[in-house]
């Protein structure tokens, strides 16, 4: 059931939906995008969530009575709307499936090395949410066969550009941190950048497949060792 929550002294959290779906993301970013449009001036951040946006206002501008009731309208139209019609961006990223963690991730599956680069590459994903660091997309929903819970020890540094699998989702470290989901690949590609448009190339809502690539593809689209 769809509800508002104060989250704070400055910010609200929609809960739109109790478990996500395949159209939700990007019905959320179309929601976003028409809250920021009708009521930019009194926010100062929206933080999508798989299924909620969580909406930090200026306290000086409005406060979370008022930003309720404006919200309520918006809403309902949006609850009322069918299912979008556009399937979202589908983004193709190449991976070089080497990592730490992939002849694990496979003896703990069941399956071998090729499997599990067969089953990752086949899924279609959708961007849900894009936090935890800069650039960060959370994607889903990974193949049942390849779950498995986060590392019982997290890294204190992933490199950047790893691919990783964690439950049910996937995601590619944008930049070197720690973590604590299974390394299974690399990505070439530079996933956030401050000073590009857009800084970061993956948005909410859209579709992403994984291209498997060899070494030296990789190092040619500008992937380091």
């Amino acid at each position: 059931m769809m509800r508002i929550e104060p989250a704070g002294a400055q910010a609200l959290l929609l809960v739109l939906a109790e478990t996500p779906d395949a159209d939700l993301p990007l019905r959320i970013a179309l929601l976003a995008e028409r809250i920021r449009q009708r009521l930019g001036p009194m926010l100062i951040d929206l933080v999508p969530g798989w299924t909620s946006l969580l909406l930090h206002y200026d306290l000086m501008r409005t406060d979370h009575l008022q930003l309720a009731a404006q919200l309520a309208p918006l809403l309902e139209a949006w609850q009322a709307e069918p299912p979008p019609s556009e399937a979202g961006r589908l983004q193709q990223i190449p991976i070089w499936y080497v990592a730490e963690d992939l002849e694990s991730v496979a003896a703990a599956c069941g399956l071998s090395v090729a499997e599990v680069i067969e089953l990752h590459s086949a899924g279609e994903y959708r961007v849900g949410a894009i936090g935890f660091a800069p650039g960060f997309a959370y994607l889903g929903e990974l193949d049942a066969r390849l779950a498995l819970p986060r590392r019982a020890t997290p890294r204190t540094q992933v490199p950047a550009g790893s691919l990783a699998i964690a439950e049910r989702q996937t995601a590619i470290y944008p930049q070197a941190s720690p973590g604590g989901w299974h390394l299974i690949g690399r990505c070439p590609w530079r996933l956030f950048d401050a000073r590009a448009t857009p800084v970061c190339p993956l948005a909410l809502g859209d579709r992403v497949r994984f291209v498997p690539i060899d070494r030296q593809n990789y190092l040619a689209q500008g992937g380091e060792l």
